[in-house]
């Protein structure tokens, strides 16, 4: 080793001296003295580690205050709040619906304090998690009785696993759907232990051809609402309402999966009209089932609503403990359910309606307001328009409609990987900003950014490297 670098290891200051300069003071009240300390130390290697390869001057106790801190912020959760602006109102991989007020305050009492989850408090003895929502249900619904698991797959797999394990369950080919994540229809059927049984084509279905699969081992008919795809052109398909009486008929229940079901006409808010839960049921399905963090606008979970008898059965199975919610998704959904006994301020009060109901004037307004100020955060190095963009409600829920929405349309004065590093640099931000890169452009559609975050998101654009905002000469 040289006697430059030597000495320039010599002038690193000691862990315990990083500790107690006044730089370090922030990091320890909010982090704490261990995870400081490891920071510290870790910074100090770096450092020491660097000085090998290419002596230089040591760096001071402020400069390794600081990349402690830098360390300490990346082991920070990951899971923390972001900006979702790609114009994907319901986005699977941003987490879905953004909860009401209501239900984010019912999930925090249910944290802070005993509940009587399963505890009937007028007879003083154990009760039912799902009598908190059973009234809810059958009154939004329509339903003789409802019951809740984790998420609609959950509920699917429950009632195959009920009524057709080592049976036959009959589902037309046109309706056996993939959703995210290459999960498949067919894999839920095998796993419920149900025996698939296809019937018609990936076009046309008839109802005889339901009739002539049905047999003895047949342990329900399977109705799935294509709600992430449409099949268009020369088509055919039996309406439930006929289903329904095929299956009664053959003394078996039909089970109708809405998927990202809706317990309000969205039509009335201006969008194209999906099949709510009411109606599916109406339709004479025993059975139908549907999501909780889609349309719906709550938290995860799948609802199972239809006849008392069969979810009496359902209740009975031992994977619906496997599969049942906790106390405080409990809560944040029965907070969301009562929302709906409101209708009138529905959408003032629920987010994912309120998103997806703001008009394209509205967000165009928000565009023009924005836009002078993140020009002048983002400086020189980039141009930021305004524009008409189309935005989608996403998690597979009407599929072929769009919104009319706007943007920010953010082009770089340089080269092409200004852009992509400009991306990456917002997604890095303490709280990042999620767009969408296309035509040479990062589009930051605004329909999900409430008004009253606006100064937030301005401000989380201040964070954005100097070096990077500002042009090269």
């Amino acid at each position: 080793m040289t006697e430059p670098e030597v000495t320039s290891l010599r002038h690193l200051p000691a862990v315990a001296t990083v500790l107690a300069a006044a730089e370090t003071a922030p990091l320890l009240e909010r982090h704490g003295r261990s995870a400081t300390t490891d920071a510290v130390r870790q910074a100090i290697d770096e450092a020491r580690t660097g000085l090998r390869h290419a002596p230089a001057a040591a760096p001071g106790t402020a400069e390794l205050a600081r990349r402690a801190g830098e360390l300490l912020e990346a082991r920070m959760p990951s899971l923390r709040p972001l900006f979702n602006l790609t114009g994907t109102v319901l986005h699977t991989n941003l987490g879905r619906a953004v909860l009401a007020e209501a239900a984010i305050e019912a999930a925090v009492q249910a944290m802070r304090h005993a509940v009587a989850l399963e505890y009937d408090l007028a007879e003083g003895r154990r009760g039912e998690r799902d009598d908190h929502l059973r009234t809810l249900l059958r009154d939004l619904t329509g339903a003789e009785d409802a019951t809740v698991v984790n998420n609609n797959a959950a509920a699917v797999l429950l009632c195959l696993n009920t009524f057709a394990l080592g049976r036959e369950a009959v589902v037309s080919r046109g309706e056996l759907i993939e959703i995210g994540g290459a999960f498949r229809m067919p894999d839920i059927m095998a796993r419920a232990g149900a025996r698939m049984v296809e019937v018609g084509t990936t076009n046309r279905t008839h109802a005889a051809d339901y009739r002539e699969a049905l047999t003895e081992h047949t342990g329900l008919l399977l109705k799935v609402h294509t709600s992430n795809y449409r099949i268009q052109g020369f088509t055919a398909e039996v309406g439930a309402r006929e289903l329904a009486g095929i299956a009664d008929d053959a003394g078996v229940p039909l089970l109708n999966d809405l998927g990202s079901g809706s317990l309000a006409d969205l039509s009335g808010y201006g969008l194209a009209k999906e099949p709510t839960v009411r109606e599916a049921v109406a339709e004479g399905a025993r059975l139908v089932t549907f999501s909780g963090d889609k349309l719906l606008g709550g938290p995860q979970a799948g609802f199972i609503v239809g006849d008392r008898a069969l979810i009496e059965r359902i209740n009975r199975n031992p994977l619906k403990r496997a599969l049942r919610v906790d106390k405080i998704r409990l809560a944040a959904i029965e907070a969301t359910l009562n929302l709906y006994r409101d209708p009138d301020r529905l959408a003032e009060r629920l987010p994912t309606l309120r998103f997806l109901a703001r008009g394209k004037a509205d967000i165009g307004a928000q565009a023009r307001r924005l836009q002078p100020a993140v020009a002048e955060r983002l400086g020189e190095a980039f141009t930021v328009a305004t524009g008409d963009c189309l935005s989608q409600i996403g998690s597979g829920a009407l599929p072929l409609d769009t919104l009319g929405s706007a943007a920010l349309v953010i082009r770089p004065c340089g080269s092409q990987s200004t852009l992509e590093r400009l991306a990456a640099a917002l997604r890095a931000l303490s709280r990042p900003v999620i767009g969408r890169i296309a035509d040479g452009a990062l589009h930051l559609d605004l329909r999900c950014l409430p008004e009253a975050d606006e100064d937030a998101f301005l401000a989380t654009l201040s964070q954005l490297p100097g070096e990077l905002v500002a042009r090269s000469a």
